[in-house]
């Protein structure tokens, strides 16, 4: 019986890890996704203020919380042995600190380390938008391009303009 909840938690364990990678998403301005490939974006010229950190909070899909739950109760249930009110009691209690954990890290995990940009646009208004660092940096002042494509916009550095050269 021990070999059958060692392999359950192994196969929990598998699938909290698959749970917690498919989690991980990116909104980096250097990563661009396959539907937003080879399609026609609107850019709009604009001049950064200010650039100040932010972070955006994870996500709590509950796919985290859920898989730790079973892990937990999985682990909990096998920790104490016998198959009395003790085992029962021990498993409820593993998939309610699972539950915890495994929303924790699945919201800890999906953290991300950002900037938000404040703009002005070449008529005269003002933007704020929030992006994940790239490998830009922007400074007040830079010269910049909003990207809009499916309606999610990006900031990048505006292209240097040089004069020709002349003979």
């Amino acid at each position: 019986m021990k070999d059958a909840a060692r392999s359950c938690i192994q196969v929990a364990l598998a699938a909290c890890a698959l749970v917690m990678v498919s989690a991980c998403s990116t909104t980096s301005p250097d990563v661009i996704k396959p539907e937003d490939a080879q399609r026609l974006s609107q850019v709009q010229d604009a001049v950064v203020l200010n650039v100040r950190p932010v972070v955006v909070e994870g996500s709590q899909s509950g796919l985290g919380g859920a898989t730790g739950a079973i892990v937990g109760a999985v682990g909990g249930n096998s920790a104490v042995s016998g198959n009395g009110r003790g085992s029962a009691v021990a498993g409820v209690l593993g998939a309610v600190v699972g539950g915890v954990v495994g929303n924790a890290v699945e919201r800890y995990g999906t953290r991300e380390d950002a900037i938000e940009i404040l703009l002005q646009l070449s008529n005269g208004e003002r933007r704020s938008i929030v992006q994940a660092k790239g490998t830009e940096e922007f400074k007040p002042g830079d010269a910049v391009i909003l990207v809009v494509t499916g309606g999610k916009t990006r900031v990048i550095l505006a292209p240097k303009v040089t004069a020709p050269a002349t003979k």
